[in-house]
This record gives C-alpha cells, sequence and structure tokens, in this order.
C-alpha cells in the first residue's frame, strides 16, 4: 500500500461500543485505529473480539473503570511504549512506531473537572500540568524529536479556536475552551510546531466540531459541538497529509459515544 489510514476516536468504553467499532472498520478500513477512554485493564480487554476485525498488532494501556488508550494496527508495531505524565500512572499516552519511521502517538489529555479554576479544582490543574508536561520534554528535545515523523493525535479535550465550538464568547468560560486551556493547548502545538491535518482539509473559519454532548437530545438540530479530537503531525510528515475526515454519522448510531471519529490518510 502507498498509503495508511489512521482513525483517532474516543470511544467511551470500548466494550460498550464494539459494535459501533466492528461498523466503523468495515465501513472506513482503516490500517490503524488509537481509541481513548477504553475504560478496560489487560484482562478486560477483547483481544479477540478486536482481532477479529483484523487488528493483529495491539498497544494497551488500560486501566480499570476509566481512562486507558490503545493503538489497534494491521501492521506491526515497533518500539511500543507506555508513557506518563505528572507523575501519574494513569493511562493516557501510549506511542508506537509503524513502518519503522513513523512514531503515532495516542493521547487522552484529562478533561479537567468543571471548574476553571486549578486553585480550587485539582482536577484542572493537574489538566493543565499535564499539557505544561509534555510540551516542556518536546521543548528541550526538539532539536531530536523535530527530525522524526511523528503524528500526535486523541482526544485533548480542548477546543482552540473559535471555529472550534459553537459559541466562542459563551464558551470562554467554560472547561475545553477557556484562555488558559488554549494558552497551555497552543504552547504544546508549537512545541515541535506540528502542523494541525484537520484544519488543513477544513481551513478557518468553517466550523468543525467532533463532540457533542449526551446532555443534548437535539444535538443534530441545535449543532452546539466542539472540536476536542485532533490529529497533528510534525512538519516532515506535512506533505504526505492526503485527506481528513470528521466522521460525523457515527455520533447518529445506535449506542454512540459522545465524540466521534477523526480519520487522516497519510502516504507511506
Amino acid at each position: 500500500m502507498n498509503s495508511f489510514k489512521l482513525i483517532s476516536w474516543n470511544v467511551n468504553s470500548i466494550r460498550i461500543r464494539m459494535e459501533l467499532l466492528q461498523k466503523l472498520t468495515s465501513e472506513q478500513a482503516p490500517d490503524i485505529v488509537c481509541l481513548q477512554e477504553v475504560k478496560a485493564k489487560e484482562e478486560d480487554f477483547p483481544f479477540a473480539a478486536v482481532r477479529a476485525l483484523g487488528f493483529e498488532h495491539i498497544a494497551l494501556y488500560g486501566m480499570a473503570g476509566y481512562n486507558g488508550v490503545v493503538i489497534l494496527s494491521k501492521v506491526p508495531l515497533n518500539d511500543i511504549a507506555q508513557i506518563d505524565w505528572v507523575g501519574k500512572h494513569d493511562a493516557r499516552h501510549i506511542k508506537a512506531t509503524i513502518f519503522d519511521d513513523i512514531e503515532i502517538n495516542n493521547i487522552y489529555i484529562p478533561a479537567g473537572g468543571d471548574v476553571p479554576d486549578p486553585i480550587v479544582n485539582l482536577a484542572f490543574a493537574h489538566k493543565l500540568c499535564f499539557m505544561d508536561d509534555i510540551s516542556e520534554y518536546f521543548e528541550q528535545h526538539k532539536a531530536e524529536l523535530s527530525r522524526r515523523k511523528m503524528l500526535l493525535c486523541g482526544d485533548f479535550n480542548v477546543a482552540p479556536s473559535e471555529n472550534d465550538v459553537w459559541n466562542h464568547k459563551q464558551l470562554l468560560k467554560i472547561v475545553s475552551h477557556t484562555p488558559i486551556e488554549v494558552e497551555r493547548l497552543t504552547r504544546l502545538f508549537n512545541s515541535l510546531d506540528f502542523v494541525d491535518a484537520v484544519r488543513k482539509f477544513y481551513p478557518k473559519p468553517q466550523k468543525v466540531f467532533s463532540w457533542w454532548s449526551y446532555r443534548n437530545p437535539n444535538w443534530q438540530v441545535n449543532n452546539k459541538g466542539r472540536r476536542l479530537d485532533h490529529v497533528w503531525v510534525t512538519p516532515t510528515l506535512q506533505e504526505r497529509l492526503i485527506k481528513a475526515e470528521i466522521l460525523r454519522e457515527y455520533r447518529a448510531a445506535e449506542r454512540p459515544s459522545d465524540h466521534v471519529p477523526v480519520m487522516v490518510e497519510i502516504s507511506k
């Protein structure tokens, strides 16, 4: 194959979403699927069912009940590593290399709770520190890392621009779109001069969303969404981006996640 398709999706429990994962992989034929919020530890993960979908190679960083990230692949995964930030073993980052030279990083940035104040809300403080920790590491190792072909994907839990939310002014004080979170995610984005794969194909000012709340039964009508799910690549991969797609239709499926899959196609 001359290209590969990668899908990133916050699945919000893989065991609940297995039928939808089967539908997604059957219809979209991805080579690699990066899932977040897997909510399964090693012994509870449905390895056999996933392999039956054609994904022989599985890199899992799981934990019981919440969080958890996994890379499902039809091609061999090398140099697999579970990565921790802010001194917590909370199953939020796993990476692996494909085709010997493309590094896939699947990351689930903390949601941060409801109060956008790091002093009164430790979950929000954790979110900010998590982004700072990765940024600092990337900045310190930029000379080495910027030469790599790196892809970062996942649920970053931040909608950075006013075109990534349904109403910029109304959401400025809502966790996921506050200026302090946007500032932290922007620092991470700039740390290795990343390219936003989705925005390359859905340029601003086009509104693009990947998440619609479960609390909003009329989500298709009022479209009060946010773009929390991202795929970034280092400049070394920029020219190899063929397409990106937000697979919005999966939000309307039976028993959906509140996030929809994000797909990119990249030439090898």
